[in-house]
């Protein structure tokens, strides 16, 4: 499980929660918690608005 999956459900939320808080097409969503695409290479912004919306630090979302 991704930690942006852990974190989201954690928290509650269905990726269209999310998606629509985040304002992140809830696709984008499910290609980083699927490894389709890369979250460490995501763009600030959109680390920024997963992360305001799940209250976590964009680093929280980061994968190791």
């Amino acid at each position: 499980m991704s930690k942006l999956q852990d974190m989201r459900k954690s928290r509650g939320m269905s990726q269209s929660q999310l998606a629509e808080l985040s304002e992140i097409s809830i696709r984008m969503i499910q290609y980083y918690e699927q490894g389709v695409r890369d979250i460490n290479k995501a763009q600030g912004i959109t680390l920024r608005k997963l992360a305001n919306v799940l209250a976590c630090a964009m680093e929280d979302l980061m994968e190791d």
